[in-house]
């Protein structure tokens, strides 16, 4: 998979800008903007409902025509995950094993399902560990035993914390990266039965957004390269692999963004004179 590498002070520069553009201050800006990052992450796990429709969905209460009530709750609980989550965040708290079963409580409250097994029953929409073991797909590989999970999601929350105590919170580049790593980390772990991309995507949002920076989105029609960069990166036991995908995805997201703003706000500017 070719890559164009992003440099720290490119990347640093970019976000900077971004910041202060102003783009953020625009109308309905943060919201929307979440909106879009909830209708991706679904997406990508097989949802069709649009932006458009979501907008109407969490504002209106309007359900989508043609669209199953499944995908429409799937959404519906990761926004109230995203506000549940940025609320909690906000105060810096230490991330443990139980905030992360929160989570993805909240992401799969309404979608979740109840599993018996011979060791016990566990439902996913209370964010219970799973009782069995999974693999990536029809003939895929297969993630940790479900023996290990407990001890290894705690050694990942003690790690987790270390790093974001040491990290530099103005340094944008260091953030997004043990973001991205925390991403790899914890979908690689993959805890629960389901949900482990969105709740995976949504903790690394929610590291980046308690510095102040932009959420990273992963676009539905990026899916493909999203998924190899993950299958990549575990092969080849190179976390650099994912880090410099997930930059160069950002970067180019928010450079086009502030490219569209910047474009139209010369538009008006010239439409004045």
């Amino acid at each position: 998979m070719e890559q164009d590498i992003i440099e720290q002070k490119e990347f640093n520069e970019l976000i900077e800008r971004y910041k202060t553009s102003g783009i953020s201050q625009q109308i309905d800006h943060t919201k929307l903007y979440l909106y879009s990052i909830i209708t991706h992450s679904t997406a990508i796990e097989g949802s069709t409902v649009t932006e458009v429709e979501n907008q109407l969905l969490f504002d209106q209460g309007i359900g989508a025509n043609g669209k199953s009530i499944m995908e429409q709750m799937m959404n519906l609980d990761l926004k109230e995950a995203y506000q549940w989550g940025i609320r909690l965040f906000e105060q810096h708290p230490d991330i443990t094993p139980e905030l992360l079963k929160q989570l993805s409580a909240k992401v799969m409250a309404r979608t979740g399902t109840e599993y018996n097994t011979m060791l016990g029953t566990f439902s996913s929409s209370k964010g219970e560990l799973r009782l069995l073991n999974v693999s990536a797909g029809f003939e895929g590989p297969s993630y940790l035993s479900w023996q290990k999970v407990p001890a290894r999601l705690e050694a990942f929350c003690k790690e987790l914390n270390r790093r974001r105590n040491e990290t530099d919170r103005g340094n944008a580049y260091a953030v997004y990266s043990l973001s991205f790593e925390a991403h790899y980390e914890l979908v690689s772990i993959h805890p629960w039965a389901d949900g482990n991309g969105r709740s995976s995507r949504l903790l690394m949002n929610l590291l980046q957004m308690e510095n102040g920076f932009p959420p990273m989105k992963v676009r539905k029609d990026e899916k493909a390269e999203y998924i190899q960069a993950l299958i990549d990166t575990r092969e080849k036991e190179d976390m650099q692999v994912f880090n410099n995908l997930m930059l160069k995805l950002h970067y180019k997201h928010l450079q086009d963004e502030l490219q569209r703003y910047e474009d139209m706000t010369a538009d008006e500017t010239n439409e004045r004179k």
